[in-house]
């Protein structure tokens, strides 16, 4: 199944390289890990079933980074604060999953959110990116993602977006899959009561 999906979003953690600025050096770097492989997350729950989604090893291979810039919340209405073009950001994928590294521009907004960083404000990251493939797997309502067409940034983030109150492509996309189960199996109590109902006419 060959699908696109846009503004997804995958959390990992933060983590930050401290450097002292100096006159010499008066680089902020950030480092951090913005997909994990192979871990499950539950995106949506109904009625105490979980939903989860994986990204399978190997799902960034092919993927495109060559547009992808590190951000706050995923808002454009923010500067910057690194991008693949010019070098400031770097973007390494392997065994563990996607991995970034950004020497943030001198900026006050990215001196500001470095120190949000550096004191424990911000602790979660996250990715906008569309689908190449993926599957769904009914049994255990997993939904895997194989591959991954474009990253398009790698975000700084300060709330999860899949609490409850968040609505996003993905869990919409796992919560048609509960909602067609739940038909299914509303059907199927119809016709069980249907054919009850014509043995008890005999």
């Amino acid at each position: 199944m060959s699908k696109v999906y846009k503004s997804e979003k995958n959390y990992g953690n933060v983590e930050i390289r401290e450097l002292t600025p100096t006159k010499e050096n008066n680089e902020l770097r950030l480092t951090g890990v913005a997909a994990v492989y192979e871990s499950p997350t539950v995106l949506w729950e109904c009625d105490g079933i979980q939903y989860k989604e994986i990204i399978e090893r190997g799902a960034f291979n092919n993927a495109d980074f060559s547009k992808c810039c590190l951000k706050y919340n995923h808002c454009d209405s923010i500067p910057v604060l690194a991008r693949v073009r010019g070098g400031s950001l770097n973007l390494t994928v392997d065994d563990i999953g996607l991995k970034f590294d950004a020497k943030l521009f001198n900026t006050s907004v990215a001196r500001d959110l470095y120190n949000l960083v550096k004191d424990g404000g911000i602790d979660k990251c996250s990715f906008a990116f569309t689908i190449k493939e993926d599957e769904y797997d009914r049994e255990t309502r997993t939904r895997k993602i194989k591959a991954i067409d474009k990253v398009f940034d790698v975000s700084l983030v300060d709330i999860p977006a899949y609490d409850d109150t968040d609505v996003t492509a993905r869990s919409k996309f796992l919560e048609a899959e509960a909602e067609k189960e739940f038909k299914e199996l509303l059907e199927s109590d119809k016709r069980k009561r249907a054919l009850l109902k014509l043995k008890l006419s005999f």
